[in-house]
């Protein structure tokens, strides 16, 4: 998972700040690297790096970021190293100088870069989202040659028809912003929707627009812009550096199918992803929860409804609501540790645990707790968190997951590759209950989790829920290609990735 912005700003204005500003909101999405290009007309400024927004970029890098164009990009690493090699935008000067931000995860990426290689193009990382831009680049290089013959510029037509034959060749999840220098800007996504992606515009008082392309909404309001749409599955947005705003559909059959995971875990509650409020998603997982406990749980009185920050906070604040439990935030959070789903490495996960929460124990001791997460994917964060509402004194332990059991490998973006590494593998709601401590456990069903995402204003009721229930909206992965995935993508193969990306930095500081 990664977060993508993209700004076209007056012609008389640098743009910057305004990507850093974004990309500050949108630093949830990920923390391993992160990257700014900007364009001035024909010469392109870059600075990319391993690290969080803040310090990757310091004010002599903001001085060197001229332009009143760019893109930027930060990084939660699903595929490749972790090196500073692979930090986006990516960039290739041929045709015109493209560069590239991409979130997601491309399902036939191996077979696209054997073709690329046999074209001649040159690859320098393992990332797809390279891939991505090397077949964005040969199809306007094609276009660029047509163009040549009837002794025109490229135009808006030429732009959406090689975006027309990337989405022939490529599969998987994509959400993109790619810049072309002296050109403009254009913003498109894969035939599915899987990857969330909006516009939105600001206009000045002398009447002049300003747009912006970026993958959640919150964003847009944080920067002042008004949120516009959602871009559409197969749709591409082009923004010229002019300021004008042109869209179209460049894919067959598109189908409406977005992350559901996004709506329980990832996405901003402030944000609007696909017409559908996060926070008022994660408010009905809630309630729904509440009347499952109602009617499932016969064991002692619940005292008191306690939330594993941040993402479990909304859910059990509306579920304490429905069921008439008091709600207490039990648990505080230390603000300067990184999301731990995101991080590589079970160890660096489970030490991570350790040093974000620490219980307040006045709201444990001798109580019937119950605990509300988002979600139950490894189980090394509530197997932690409720050992230590137990180290806090509490008489009971019950815990409940706004999200069903994660059975299945995501191949879409999301780093849920190994399903042996998933607690729910093979296991009864039992066993989990069991493995991670607790008294008690319930999860959500998926019909009430997909109920609960589906009161959004576009009436979206289908999403791609492949981690809960294996139906992967793509068609094309096989038993094959999970054996594989699992292999390149488990932990220890990322350790081994990060031990090696640690031998070469060394290496080249030698």
């Amino acid at each position: 998972m990664c977060g993508i912005i993209g700004i076209v700003a007056t012609v008389d204005s640098k743009v910057a700040q305004l990507i850093y500003d974004g990309l500050t909101v949108l630093q949830h999405r990920g923390q391993d690297a992160a990257g700014i290009v900007t364009c001035d007309g024909d010469n392109l400024y870059q600075r990319k790096a391993n690290g969080l927004v803040k310090d990757v970029f310091h004010q002599r890098h903001m001085d060197r970021l001229q332009g009143h164009m760019g893109i930027g990009h930060v990084r939660y690493p699903t595929a490749g190293s972790s090196s500073g090699a692979e930090a986006q935008p990516f960039y290739t000067n041929s045709p015109y100088g493209i560069s590239l931000a991409h979130n997601g995860n491309l399902t036939n990426a191996p077979e696209l870069r054997k073709t690329l290689m046999d074209d001649l193009r040159h690859l320098n990382t393992s990332s797809d989202s390279e891939v991505l831009l090397n077949i964005l680049a040969n199809e306007i290089h094609k276009e660029h040659k047509l163009m040549i013959e009837k002794s025109v510029y490229l135009d808006t037509n030429a732009i959406f028809n090689a975006i027309s034959r990337v989405n022939d060749q490529c599969k998987g999840s994509y959400a993109v912003v790619a810049m072309i220098s002296g050109y403009g800007l254009v913003g498109f996504r894969d035939q599915f929707g899987i990857r969330p992606l909006c516009l939105g515009r600001r206009v000045e008082e002398d009447g002049r627009e300003e747009w912006m392309i970026a993958s959640e909404s919150v964003t847009m309001i944080s920067l002042g812009f008004e949120h516009i749409k959602d871009i559409s599955p197969g749709e591409a947005v082009f923004v010229a550096a002019g300021g004008q705003m042109f869209s179209q559909q460049c894919a067959q059959d598109p189908l409406y199918r977005p992350c559901i995971f996004e709506q329980v875990y990832f996405a901003r509650p402030d944000s609007i992803i696909d017409g559908i409020s996060v926070h008022a998603s994660r408010l009905e997982m809630g309630r729904k929860l509440a009347n499952r406990i109602a009617k499932e749980y016969t064991g002692e009185e619940i005292d008191v409804v306690i939330p594993v920050p941040d993402s479990g906070r909304i859910a059990a604040m509306e579920l304490a609501n429905e069921a008439k439990i008091p709600f207490r935030e039990g648990f505080v959070k230390n603000r300067y540790v990184g999301r731990t789903f995101i991080m590589s490495g079970q160890d660096i996960r489970q030490d991570s645990v350790r040093k974000k929460l620490n219980p307040i124990p006045l709201e444990f001791n001798g109580k019937t707790v119950l605990l509300v997460d988002d979600s139950i994917v490894r189980g090394n964060t509530s197997r932690k968190i409720v050992q230590m509402a137990r180290d806090a004194g509490a008489k009971n332990v019950l815990f409940a997951s706004a999200a069903p059991p994660v059975i299945y490998p995501n191949v879409y973006g999301i780093d849920m590759p190994a399903k042996g590494e998933y607690i729910a593998h093979g296991k009864s709601t039992e066993e989990i209950c069991e493995s991670i401590g607790a008294d008690w456990l319930i999860y959500q069903t998926l019909e009430d989790l997909i109920e609960s995402c589906s009161s959004g204003s576009l009436g979206l009721t289908q999403f791609d829920a492949s981690c809960f229930d294996g139906n992967y909206v793509t068609g094309d992965i096989d038993d094959e290609y999970l054996l594989a995935l699992e292999k390149e993508r488990n932990d220890g193969a990322k350790i081994r990735r990060h031990m090696d990306d640690e031998i070469l930095e060394i290496h080249n500081e030698e």
